[in-house]
């Protein structure tokens, strides 16, 4: 006779868990949890699931879904380690943040978690996020495939603009440098791209009038694993003319990226772009480098003050004694003497030889017309294109196409 035991259908695998200190914390976790896998899910705490994730029992899981918020940034060393667990059992990871800092974010997707949802969950962001997990690794492109589709093929010019003093006008100098380049031609207008990598008080989505989104973030904390189709989808574009990828939402550590991703954050520009214009903070950071050895015009907006005068100085010294390519620098005169201010001439060139430099580029002083262009978020070649001060930017930008084509043609 069958026992009665035999007739009940065996429990389905556990396919997923969720960890978390409570996870009555999040109960639109748990009905998304139930609709996607029914009951074959478990929930486990901190403490427990290090220890099951190391059991026999833990050989079906897919994936564990581990839900924190601003409480639990204080045992970030053990959610942490919790992640190393999972990737060195074959179990993916989906971090569920609440309020949680994005430096602790970042750490967290740096150690190995594959997705991040933001909770309260967006509708479908789970469902989204399973699929992500399931879906097969793309195949391995051919040797003789191109690295980058969307685009690629160009091998863009990289153009650095770092001001030696707040308020020089650095950001105004890139936003409209760019657009000049991809304005420059339009019969074949080149590909031209702004990167902000002023992670704190980046402002080139002010001055494009663009908003700031949190697929940057998401780029930025995890460029080990960005495609072609990540960095472009990041982008945001002006008319289809400029593209720019702004800074953050939130104010970040600069050292929330490397020297290794902003390498390779220019190498995804230059492979899509003829022109790719960089905006730096005006602060000396660990990835500079990069852009002195990678920079083919590495621009240095100052003005005619003692502060500047100081901070050039400064530069130079620090690049020296690293043995960095100081003379790469191309100094930027912002706000320059008109051209019948015989003493503030005078000054110029008395600054330009006690600092030992060449200030190549004068820039007039934009005034009213400059700020107010860049409150509406628009380039001065559409607000106030008779600006003497675009006049000039638009002499600068066509000498550098021009350069930049004879160049190509040489080669």
């Amino acid at each position: 006779m069958t026992s009665s035991a035999a007739l009940q259908p065996e429990p389905a695998p556990i396919v997923a868990c969720t960890i978390s200190r409570d996870v009555q914390n999040f109960d639109l976790l748990i009905e998304d949890m139930e609709t996607e896998l029914g009951e074959s899910w478990g929930d486990l705490s901190f403490e427990d699931a290090k220890v099951f994730m190391t059991q026999p029992d833990s050989a079906t899981l897919e994936f564990v879904a581990i839900a924190i918020d601003s409480e639990d940034e204080k045992d970030l060393a053990l959610i942490s380690e919790l992640i190393r667990t999972a990737g060195a059992q074959g179990i993916k990871v989906i971090v569920i943040a609440e309020d949680v800092s994005p430096v602790a974010l970042h750490q967290l997707l740096k150690q190995g978690a594959e997705e991040f949802v933001p909770y309260p969950l967006p509708d479908g962001a789970l469902h989204d996020a399973i699929e992500r997990l399931r879906a097969p690794a793309p195949a391995e492109p051919a040797p003789t495939a191109p690295q980058h589709k969307s685009g690629g093929g160009h091998d863009g010019v990289v153009l650095a603009v770092h001001g030696l003093a707040g308020g020089v006008g650095a950001t105004t100098f890139a936003v409209n440098m760019a657009w000049e380049l991809a304005t420059i031609d339009k019969k074949n207008p080149p590909r031209v791209c702004i990167l902000d990598l002023d992670l704190q008080y980046g402002s080139v989505a002010t001055f494009l009038d663009l908003p700031r989104r949190d697929a940057v973030f998401e780029l930025l904390s995890d460029t080990e694993n960005m495609d072609n189709e990540a960095f472009l989808q990041a982008l945001q574009s002006v008319d289809d003319t400029l593209f720019a990828l702004t800074a953050p939402a939130d104010m970040l550590p600069l050292d929330l990226i490397g020297p290794e991703d902003v390498q390779r954050l220019l190498d995804a520009a230059r492979t899509n772009f003829d022109y790719v214009v960089v905006d730096l903070p005006s602060t000396v950071v660990q990835w500079t480098e990069v852009l002195l050895h990678s920079a083919h015009v590495y621009f240095a907006p100052l003005e005619l003050d003692m502060r500047s005068a100081q901070n050039t100085l400064r530069m130079i010294r620090a690049l020296k004694a690293e043995d960095l390519p100081f003379e790469k620098l191309r100094y930027v005169l912002n706000r320059a003497p008109r051209f019948t201010d015989l003493s503030g001439k005078s000054r110029v060139r008395r600054m330009a030889e006690s600092l030992d430099i060449k200030i190549e580029v004068l820039l007039p002083d934009g005034g009213r017309q400059v700020t107010e262009a860049n409150d509406q978020g628009l380039p001065l070649a559409r607000s106030a294109a008779k600006s003497p001060y675009r006049k000039e930017l638009r002499k600068l930008a066509m000498s550098v196409h021009e350069l930049n084509l004879s160049v190509a043609e040489a080669g």
